[in-house]
Order: C-alpha cells, then sequence, then structure tokens
C-alpha cells in the first residue's frame, strides 16, 4: 500500500514579500546526501511563513486509516493512502514547488526519512531548539525533486553507558541524532563488568549492588591510575520504555544488550552464586577483561538469565536481543567442576563448544518466545547458533564467515568504526583508549570491504553496519558528542547512500561544513578542530 502525503497546508506558502527572506539551503548540504536531487525550477522558491518544528513530529502512533490529519505547531498534515509508483520500504520522493508540495512514501517507515531530509532543507535560524529562531518571518525552500532510499537496511549506532552511566535526557539527545541522519538502530549496552544499568524486578541485587562503582580508572590505561568516586545508576523499566517509545515515534527500534557469559562482573557481585567460584566479587572499577564469569554448568545461571530476559523481552519489542558473547575467558571453566560435568553431559568437546552451548540454549528460549539473538563475533567459536546474527568486530573475517553460512551479518569492526579511537592529532585530543579512526576513514568505510571482503554471492547476508562507542574514557556527554561527530555523519551517509559522493571526499567536507551548522543548532559538542582548516563562516 503506498501513500500520498500531500503538504499543500503544512506551510502557509505565500508570495515573495518586501520583507527578509532566509535564502533556500543548499540541497548539496544534505546529510546523508539523497540518491537523486533535481532542480525542479532554477531560480524559484517555495517561500514559507510562519515557524516549522520537525524535530517534534511524531507520526508512527498513527493508523493506517484512508485520510486522517495531523496538526503540529498548526501546521495540518495531510496524509492519504493511493497507489503509486514503486518506492522502497524506507524510501520516498518529495517535490517541492512554489506553491505547493508532495510527498510520496511506500511506508510508515519511509515518513521518518522525509521528515529527516525537510528538516535539514529549513534554515536553522528557524529550528525551534536555535536560540532567536523564528526572527524572520519568511524563509524559503528550493525548488526541488528528490527520489531516495537507503542502501542497507540496518543503520546502526551504539552506546555503552556501563562505564559512564548517561541520564535519560541525554539518552533522547543521541536519538534526536540518531533520527536527523537516518539511523534506524540503537543498539544499547547496558550491562557490563562496570555497571548492571537496567532495573530486574525479579533481581533487585542487580541495580542495588550491580550499578555502583566504588572507584573508576582514569588517565591512560597503562597508567592503571584510578580515582576513589562512587560512580553509578541504573534506568528504571518506566524510563526504558519511555526510551523506546521516544526512539520509535523517530523511526528508531532499540536493541538491547545482556552480556553472556563473560563481561558479567557487575551481575556476580550481586549473585556471586552464579560463578565457577562463589566469590565474593565486587563491581570491576578498572577495564579489561576479567575471568569471572557466568557458570556455564551451573542451572541456575540458565535460569536467572531466562528471567532477565523475559523483562528485557517486555521491556524491548525489538526482534533480535543481543547477548554479546564477546572475550569470554575460560579460566574458571576449566577448572569448574559443574561446567566439566556439563561437558561430559552433552559431548562437548572443549570449552569453545561448551561457550557454543551456552550461547544455544539462551537462542532457543528467546526463539521460543519470537525472538532472535545477535552477539558479537566470537560466537562463531565452537558452533554458530542456528538462527544467530552475527556483530562483526575484531575485523571482517567473522562477519565473512558468518555470511558464508547464511547468517545475517552486521558489520562493527574497531577500524574504522569504533568511536572511541582517537580521531585526530592525539595530543590535541581528549586521553582515549587508543586506536586511530579519522572522519575520512570513516567515509571510505563500506559494509562489503575489508581484509577479507564479502564475496558477491554472500553480500546479501550483510544487512548493514554500525559504529561503537564504548566509554571507558568518556565521563560527560559531552565528550561523548565529542566523539561521535562528526564520524556518525560519515557513517550515516554510507550506509544510506552506499556510496562516496560525486567528487568524493572533497565534496562530503564541502557539505559538512555546513552540516556543522545543524549540529550546532541541536547543542551537540562536535570536534570542531577536524574542520579548522575549512571551517568558514556564513
Amino acid at each position: 500500500m503506498k501513500y500520498l502525503v500531500s503538504l499543500l497546508g503544512l506551510f502557509s506558502l505565500t508570495a515573495c514579500q518586501s520583507t527578509f527572506i532566509t535564502p533556500s539551503v543548499d540541497p548539496s548540504t544534505l546529510v546523508p546526501q539523497p540518491v537523486l536531487i533535481e532542480i525542479l525550477a532554477e531560480g524559484q522558491q517555495a517561500v514559507i511563513d510562519g515557524p516549522v518544528d520537525f524535530q517534534n513530529i511524531r507520526l508512527s502512533d498513527y493508523a493506517e486509516t484512508s485520510e486522517w490529519n495531523v496538526r503540529d505547531d498548526g501546521f495540518p498534515f495531510v496524509f492519504r493512502m493511493t497507489e503509486g509508483e514503486a518506492i522502497a520500504p524506507e524510501g520516498y520522493v518529495i517535490d517541492v514547488y512554489p506553491d505547493s508540495a508532495v510527498v510520496k512514501v511506500a511506508s510508515s517507515a519511509g515518513i521518518h526519512a522525509v521528515f529527516a531530509t525537510l528538516k535539514q532543507l529549513v534554515p536553522v535560524a528557524h529550528w525551534p531548539s536555535v536560540k532567536g529562531a523564528r526572527i524572520t518571518p519568511f524563509f524559503a525552500l528550493p525548488s526541488i525533486h528528490i527520489e531516495d532510499a537507503p542502501a542497507f537496511r540496518y543503520r546502526g549506532m551504539h552506546l555503552d553507558v556501563c562505564r559512564h552511566f548517561m541520564p535519560v535526557e541525554f539518552i533522547e539527545k543521541y536519538i534526536d541524532n540518531l533520527a536527523l541522519h537516518k539511523f534506524n538502530r540503537f543498539h544499547w549496552h547496558l550491562t557490563e563488568d562496570q555497571g548492571w544499568r537496567i532495573e530486574i524486578k525479579k533481581y533487585p541485587r542487580l541495580t542495588e549492588i550491580g550499578a555502583w562503582r566504588n572507584a573508576s580508572q582514569t588517565g591512560p590505561y597503562a597508567e592503571q591510575r584510578f580515582d576513589s568516586t562512587r560512580h553509578g545508576g541504573f534506568y528504571t523499566q518506566e524510563e526504558a520504555r519511555h526510551i523506546v517509545d521516544y526512539a520509535a515515534k523517530l523511526g528508531i527500534r532499540v536493541i538491547p544488550e545482556i552480556e553472556m557469559p563473560g563481561h558479567s562482573l557487575a551481575a556476580l557481585a550481586a549473585y556471586p552464586e552464579l560463578s565457577c567460584t562463589g566469590g565474593p566479587f565486587s563491581v570491576a572499577s578498572g577495564w579489561g577483561v576479567f575471568d569471572d564469569v557466568y557458570c556455564a554448568g551451573n542451572p541456575e545461571v540458565y535460569t536467572f538469565l531466562e528471567g532477565v530476559l523475559d523483562e528485557i523481552m517486555d521491556i524491548f519489542p525489538s526482534e533480535i536481543i543481543h547477548i554479546g558473547g564477546d572475550e569470554c575467558p575460560k579460566t574458571r571453566w576449566e577448572a569448574c567442576s559443574k561446567c566439566q560435568s556439563e561437558m561430559q553431559r552433552n559431548h562437548i568437546a572443549d570449552v569453545h563448544g561448551l561457550q557454543s552451548y551456552f550461547i544455544t540454549r539462551m537462542e532457543r528460549y528467546l526463539n521460543a518466545h519470537g525472538r532472535n539473538i545477535i552477539g558479537w563475533d566470537e560466537i562463531l567459536e565452537g558452533g554458530l547458533a542456528p538462527n544467530a546474527a552475527v556483530m562483526s568486530w575484531r575485523g571482517t573475517a567473522g562477519g565473512v564467515q558468518a555470511a558464508r553460512m547464511g547468517h545475517e551479518v552486521v558489520m562493527t569492526p574497531g577500524k574504522p568504526l569504533y568511536f572511541d579511537h582517537y580521531q585526530f592529532d592525539p595530543s590535541k585530543e581528549p586521553v582515549a583508549i587508543g586506536g586511530f579512526n579519522t572522519l575520512l576513514d570513516v567515509y571510505a568505510y563500506h559494509p562489503y570491504q575489508g581484509d577479507p571482503g564479502v564475496p558477491e554471492p554472500y553480500q546479501r547476508f550483510v544487512i548493514g553496519a554500525q559504529a561503537n562507542v564504548w566509554t571507558e574514557y568518556m565521563e560527560t556527554s559531552d565528550h561523548i558528542e565529542h566523539m561521535v561527530q562528526p564520524r556518525a555523519s560519515a557513517l550515516a551517509e554510507k550506509l544510506w547512500l552506499g556510496k562516496k559522493r560525486p567528487g568524493e571526499d572533497a565534496t562530503f567536507m564541502a557539505a559538512m561544513q555546513q552540516h556543522i551548522r545543524r549540529l550546532e543548532a541541536m547543542g551537540w559538542a562536535y570536534a570542531e578542530y577536524v574542520f579548522e582548516s575549512q571551517k568558514t563562516e556564513q
């Protein structure tokens, strides 16, 4: 079923008057760049009289009825279903004429992309978030035709809130930024050695004990310095549901991550009986990988995790649940009589097979409840669970292996998609965990490429890519913003457009000189020095 979205009433379209008119935004500065842009009438514009707020338009709650009206800030939107030309599921067509505007979409998913584009076409001086907005009563939109659809159906950004907890207000701001760039997945990393961040009513000690640590590692990793500040926090189930709803109304699905069997020290501090040794444990204050993990031979562990996942599934409607699976040392399992007995009972040859058994068992539970799992590429070790999708972070090899096996893959290699790595001269950057991923490194990335690349017959299993934001060295929201942007803009364009612009890096950087004005309008603390040599005043 196609929709015809008539925006004739969206704006008060008026003839040019002698009053000052804020000029049209150059469509070449849109990020991500649409697939096709054509000027309909050179030199002609739609002159808009009145305020426009695309930031706060929420359409996903509306039923797909034959016709309905939506009003935001006094402007009506009239939606009519109609049959039309073929448009991709998240695609759209926009035509702006001097006296009207028409938008076509194939589904409600395309509406969110429409408003991301229209928001960027509005001069930032008229964004409600900008101090002094709407000082000028008139602005113009270009007379333009746009045809657009994404190259990849999974376009993700990750955020670790375990190393450093972030308030709900910042999570909303983070999602707003994703929506502006047409990302459609928010991977929320909620459990770790350093903190358990989601309320589980069945197991209250997870947040009473597991959500708090008494110190944090500071400075370069090699120095092993620690502060003495208590750090922590968690999201109530009500707050998590709010975030899910907030994201859904912007066309973004939240994927929760509950780490297992490793990276589980915060949970073990709360429930030490779930370990191989019995503890006692404390929530980790330092970064790295720890030997104490869930005991794979203890049936109580599976009962515990099933109880956790029951509440997670109730909160998060995502069709996939991220179960981690990365960096799980096997030291404790090798010495644990329960683990060894479990291996013997199930004819498991080694501890890598035991991890596969663990992951497969959790997959069966989630599958029985209508969900699928996704995990980091270590879940390939010992045998991949039958229905699992893979996030390939240790380069591309794991993703290629999974694709060859017919499993869906999200590419997220550390080079260049770890945004906790340096992006500029390290002497000018805040302390980071290491690595070096520049803005243009990200812009050069393509999910099919790498060492190894994805052979053509298996490319259909690579559904997209994601950047990861690990927060060991990001204590504040401003620091996160600094590390995310402008690199997230580059990734957004590559996942949407699937290629570089004509003219490649130079045209992208020229667009970014203007796009950073939009980041400024959002109050986003991007890495300004990336543009020091190009930045010009409007």
